[in-house]
């Protein structure tokens, strides 16, 4: 269960710098956290678990390389529905949530309904990602858009 904004801790400097710490390298050791963000081992350990446990934190993962990977192409798509009636919004959420391709879903406001990020092992898989979109009943356009080259891919936030 997300916590309500309500319950979102206050964060001081010393929060900033272990969330900046752990956003570059989430495999840094607590010793080492503790020793970058000015304080001792154990109220370092305390304050991440802090941070954990209000949803500060969401997790950590590896970040693999896609095309080391096989999947060559990334591309996003702006899909428009032909309603905007949450019975339909949340349909389409849940459908395309279930597609292993599909790395990102943002409903958007202008130009659409939402913003996919997907990848595909080549041109074929994308068309045939691409199909399936359209061919969902509730979606009346898809404009894709592949990508040439990413140039800045940070995850994250400013801290």
């Amino acid at each position: 269960m997300k916590p309500s904004l309500a319950e979102t801790p206050v964060l001081d400097a010393i929060d900033r710098r272990i969330l900046a710490e752990l956003q570059a390298n989430g495999r840094i050791t607590n010793v080492e956290l503790a020793r970058r963000a000015g304080i001792s081992a154990p109220p370092c350990l305390r304050r991440v678990r802090r941070l954990e446990e209000a949803g500060v934190i969401r997790g950590y993962h590896a970040d693999p390389d896609p095309q080391k990977l096989g999947w060559e192409i990334t591309f996003f798509a702006v899909v428009g529905l032909d309603s905007q009636k949450e019975a339909v919004l949340s349909a389409f959420e849940q459908t395309v949530a279930s597609w292993p391709e599909l790395r990102e879903c943002h409903m958007i406001r202008g130009g659409g309904d939402f913003l996919l990020r997907l990848v595909a092992r080549d041109t074929m898989h994308e068309n045939l990602l691409t199909q399936r979109l359209t061919g969902l009943p509730t979606v009346t356009r898809v404009q894709t858009l592949q990508t040439i080259r990413t140039s800045r891919a940070l995850t994250g936030v400013p801290l």
